[in-house]
């Protein structure tokens, strides 16, 4: 019997590729069935190679399923694995895979294939507007730099319909799933059918329908969250990363990649064209990408700023500004960085917050639910009367939270609709349609929102703005807490006044940081100075890496990270360990963390070290955003 032997990859596993037999001949990509220790392994295996005979002895494939990878995501997911150090079972699990079909039939009777149509969009550009245009044109990546309202989506309309008219397809990315009912609206305005929506809220069966038009050719552009990268374009001929500023680009679960970087890898090693858009871009596209700046918006407002440098609650100044506007029918917007009622409650006695039990990090007041939530591991507990620790102190209650300003604003306004726009209320596409959708239409007088408020809404109403709790976003424990602060006030600031004058209230103690950018200077000016204080020590002129060892051993943990720290400083002279401790988050689901931080200008050092980490008790975070 004449045997082939093929290395599989194990989605989603952490595990080294593994060497399988069979008596046919198997596509590079096909998804396979094998045995593992006498357990199958259903449609979880993937052949990315066929190799010689092996010394030993290997069990056979068992089955091979309809479905399968294209080579240009095995590639793409090779680079994953090696650049964000993870197993390429890992970085293969990002795609989707589809089925092998004939490209000359229909993928079935019910699925027909297009006809070529050319697409005029009729969208008349501005002066200015016309200049970007070209100058996307002239790129094959490029930052469009636009103030709020500038009419950057009218610009990236028209590049799609040049690039639909070369029989391409598109995707567009966006932060998260709370900005696409918006930009479905638009795009399907302009091109109909031709646009899919896709995020991880979509139904199975909905998914299937859009993947069936991907292959076939009628759905041309896709837009969505992180995940609609990972698509089985067939043509791909435009990326555009809107609010590339946004740090959900960034995965938080392994493999850590940054979408917008990848993004830009795929477009120059692909011929892709990459458009990054944003008001306040990141200061890593800024310096890297060639930029057009576009100031010029299409309503005129004129924006009133006031600051507070009161302690973090509701007082009489913000009542009476949004009193004023409540007089006028007018709407306000309010940020908060912390949902639930309160952050944590601390004990007047002795001092000690309550905790959860499995994490370092006090559990978040949900009134509500009745309960104290961990927004860690979800661990959850009903509310208590006294003081765990001591049981005789009085708990009171720290950092304010939208569910509890709600109830506050609702005593002062009770015949006025308020709502709030975060995590705890935006569970479905459904909720976060109808929220939006009664916002633009009036129903709502005041939104009480997290950071998902500067998500390039339009709220066309909305005249005042109120900014709380900046300064906690200013204090975090990240070389990119200015740009991270002054880019939130900017978006949250910039949904006032969309149609007139807008007023922006902001309780700071860094009340000159914000007046110099916001009032006195421009974003662009800050880019530069910002880029001239990190200087040799933070991105973007050095690379970081991050690694945390998390045990449910503490000792062993700590010994993990010493053991590598020794590594670095004997063997890894070309990369500079910028330091090593606990992690401030110090235990997380019953596991201690301990940390190493690391920098150099060539990536090739870093990634030496981080492949010779052993992955079973730790964590790489490639490019770090700390």
């Amino acid at each position: 019997m004449n045997l082939k032997y093929y290395e599989i990859a194990l989605l989603k596993s952490p595990l080294a590729l593994l060497t399988y037999s069979s008596e046919d001949d198997v596509k590079i990509g096909s998804i396979v069935s094998v045995n593992i220790k006498n357990r199958k392994i259903n449609n979880d295996g993937v052949i990315v190679k066929e190799v010689e005979k092996p010394s030993f002895k290997c069990n056979s494939i068992q089955n091979i399923s309809e479905f399968y990878y294209d080579d240009f995501m095995l590639e793409i997911a090779s680079f994953v694995s090696k650049y964000y150090v993870c197993s390429l079972g890992e970085a293969l699990g990002l795609y989707t895979p589809f089925q092998i079909i004939d490209k000359n039939t229909n993928i079935d009777n019910s699925v027909k294939l297009p006809e070529f149509k050319e697409y005029d969009t009729k969208i008349a550009l501005s002066g200015l507007q016309d200049k970007a245009y070209e100058f996307i044109k002239a790129h094959k990546t490029s930052l469009l730099f636009a103030n709020t309202g500038s009419g950057k989506t009218e610009i990236y309309i028209k590049v799609m319909e040049d690039i639909l008219n070369q029989n391409k397809q598109v995707a567009y990315l966006l932060p998260e799933i709370a900005l696409t009912p918006q930009m479905e609206k638009r795009l399907k305005l302009v091109f109909g059918n031709a646009v899919a929506i896709w995020h991880s809220k979509i139904s199975a069966k909905k998914k299937k329908e859009i993947i069936d038009g991907i292959l076939c050719g009628n759905v041309k552009i896709v837009a969505g969250a992180r995940s609609a990268l990972f698509l089985p374009f067939n043509n791909l001929g435009l990326i555009v990363v809107d609010e590339e500023h946004d740090d959900s680009y960034k995965s938080a679960q392994k493999p850590r990649l940054n979408v917008k970087d990848l993004a830009i890898y795929v477009g120059s090693k692909y011929s892709v064209k990459v458009i990054l858009g944003s008001a306040t871009p990141s200061l890593n596209s800024f310096a890297k990408v060639p930029y057009f700046r576009l100031k010029e918006t299409y309503y005129k407002t004129t924006k009133y700023f006031h600051y507070d440098n009161s302690a973090l609650k509701l007082n009489d100044l913000m009542i009476n500004k949004i009193k004023e506007k409540l007089d006028k029918n007018e709407q306000s917007i309010i940020f908060l960085p912390t949902r639930a009622n309160f952050k944590y409650q601390i004990c007047s006695d002795c001092g000690k917050a309550i905790e959860c039990p499995f994490c370092s990090v006090a559990l978040s007041l949900h009134k509500n639910n009745k309960a104290l939530q961990c927004h860690y591991c979800n661990y959850t507990q009903s509310i208590v009367e006294d003081c765990p620790s001591c049981k005789t102190g009085t708990l009171k209650n720290y950092r304010l939270g939208t569910s509890e300003l709600k109830e506050q604003l609702e005593v002062y306004f009770p015949t006025n609709k308020i709502s709030t726009f975060d995590r705890d209320s935006v569970k479905t596409e459904t909720s976060l349609k109808k929220i939006l959708k009664d916002f633009n239409e009036n129903k709502i007088d005041i939104l009480i929102g997290t950071q998902m408020l500067s998500k390039g809404h339009d709220y066309h109403n909305v005249t005042l703005a109120i900014i709380l709790g900046i300064d906690s976003v200013l204090n975090m424990s990240s070389y990119k807490v200015r740009e991270k602060a002054l880019s939130l006030a900017i978006q949250i600031s910039g949904r006032s006044g969309r149609n007139g004058a807008g007023e922006v209230l902001i309780q700071t103690k860094n009340q000159e940081f914000f007046e110099n950018y916001l009032e006195k200077l421009d974003y662009e000016d800050f880019l530069k100075n910002e880029l001239r204080e990190r200087g040799d020590i933070y991105p973007p002129n050095v690379r970081l890496a991050r690694v945390i060892f998390s045990h449910s051993n503490g000792l062993k943990a700590k010994e993990l990270m010493n053991y590598y720290v020794a590594q670095i400083l004997q063997n890894h002279k070309k990369i500079e360990l910028v330091g090593f401790k606990e992690c401030d988050v110090f235990k997380i689901s019953n596991k201690y963390r301990y940390e190493i931080l690391i920098r150099g200008k060539e990536t090739k050092y870093i990634l030496d070290f981080l492949h010779g980490v052993d992955t079973a008790y730790a964590f790489i975070d490639m490019d770090t955003l700390l």
